[in-house]
């Protein structure tokens, strides 16, 4: 969950990134009951056969399975209908595009690829980031990445094992939707719970998963809601997210811009990750000014993002689950970055080469709550770490809906 971090190894970000323009808040959310998406027109429909290039068929494959668990799953009609998509008609929409994808469509002509895609289903575009001018919305994503970290741990502090992720506390109750939490008294009583800086200062003491070498990684897991954690035995632990504090994040590289200790072009986990290396007194006053935490629990076959289906790389998405809907197949148009291994060789090339493609939606990021955001999954480890890091461009998100007439087929 939530935007990505550099690792160690990255090199200085790329300085022909395109910009994006200051005056689009992406972040802005959206009024109180206003949902992401538009139906568009066919003649608005972008080139979908310019994702044929770099389609990764097994892992698009085994994503949109992933999808169909959860849309089989009675939780998951609670999040339907969305505008005019039923439940049955989102699970419907995902069994069609397995059908394109084991009848060999992606193997067809572009020309004939489109007309297969325009065929049998109708697209939905994000609205996008405000326009600044009061306008109405720009249509424009901002796409960022993030990834599944893999760090030393240690099951009991000592030595360079002096920084803590949590478990999930006694008491902590939630609604369905994660979003709400809050710490149940002894009288019964319900009250809020504590921030990320209360909990540093020691309130959920004793309630330690493990302990990390570095503040800043056990940061990140927290942005990242799951981790691969290498234990000082050579094990290798899974975690993965198992609750919230409740708390909207705070961007801590925001406050930094507007305090001037980073440029803008700094605002990147890459950017982050580098100036507190540089600055560690710095965590105090801008890291725990972020009051969301995760907490964590062992698991086994993940990582797994929000609707607890494993996320797949360069085929799972994250956004807001209040305005967009879940599981569904979306198409994304955005710069990529390029020359990291852990992307197709497709997408490779100059810095922010041209990148298309369909993934899942399979996620809600943290740092997540407009129309005009959405994350990227890039995989795990290292590599992983690096690409997401250096993910931000803006773009254009779309999602496909099966046309009515075809629900019954499938």
């Amino acid at each position: 969950m939530a935007f990505g971090v550099t690792g160690c190894q990255a090199k200085k970000p790329p300085t022909t990134r395109p910009a994006i323009a200051p005056a689009i808040d992406y972040a802005s959310p959206l009024p109180n009951g206003e949902l992401a998406l538009r139906k568009i027109s066919p003649g608005e429909y972008p080139d979908f056969s310019k994702a044929l290039a770099a389609a990764n068929i097994a892992d698009l494959r085994q994503s949109a399975q992933n999808s169909l668990v959860y849309l089989n799953r009675p939780a998951s009609k609670r999040k339907y209908p969305y505008l005019d998509i039923t439940h049955d008609r989102a699970a419907a929409s995902v069994r069609a595009f397995l059908r394109m994808i084991d009848g060999g469509a992606f193997s067809l002509p572009a020309d004939q690829f489109n007309k297969a895609i325009a065929q049998q289903f109708e697209v939905y575009q994000s609205i996008g980031a405000p326009a600044p001018d009061g306008s109405g919305y720009t249509r424009q994503v901002l796409f960022t990445g993030y990834f599944t970290p893999t760090y030393d741990a240690s099951l009991t502090r000592g030595g360079a094992y002096q920084f803590p992720l949590y478990k999930r506390p006694a008491g902590l109750k939630t609604d369905e939707t994660g979003d709400v939490s809050n710490r149940q008294l002894p009288d019964g009583s319900l009250a809020p719970c504590y921030t990320r800086r209360e909990i540093e200062g020691g309130k959920l003491a004793g309630d330690e998963l493990v302990w990390l070498t570095s503040r800043w990684n056990a940061y990140v897991v927290t942005i990242q809601g799951s981790a691969r954690l290498r234990l000082p035995d050579g094990r290798i632990m899974e975690v993965g997210y198992a609750g919230s504090n409740g708390y909207t994040p705070v961007s801590p590289g925001r406050a930094m811009v507007k305090d001037g200790v980073i440029p803008k072009a700094s605002l990147t986990f890459e950017g982050l990750r580098q100036y507190f290396a540089a600055h560690p007194d710095m965590m105090d006053k801008y890291l725990s000014n972020n009051p969301r935490t995760v907490f964590f629990a062992p698991v086994q076959g993940g990582p797994f993002g929000a609707l607890n289906v494993p996320v797949t790389k360069l085929a799972s998405i994250a956004t807001d689950k209040a305005v967009y809907p879940p599981a569904m197949v979306a198409f994304l148009s955005v710069p990529m970055p390029a020359s990291q291994a852990s992307l197709p060789a497709a997408v490779a090339g100059s810095a922010g080469a041209p990148y298309a493609g369909f993934m899942l939606d399979q996620d809600r990021g943290g740092a997540i709550r407009s129309a005009g955001r959405c994350d990227i999954y890039m995989g795990i480890g290292d590599r992983a770490e690096q690409t997401a890091g250096y993910q931000l461009s803006a773009g254009k998100l779309y999602y496909l809906a099966i046309k009515s007439e075809f629900i019954s087929s499938q």
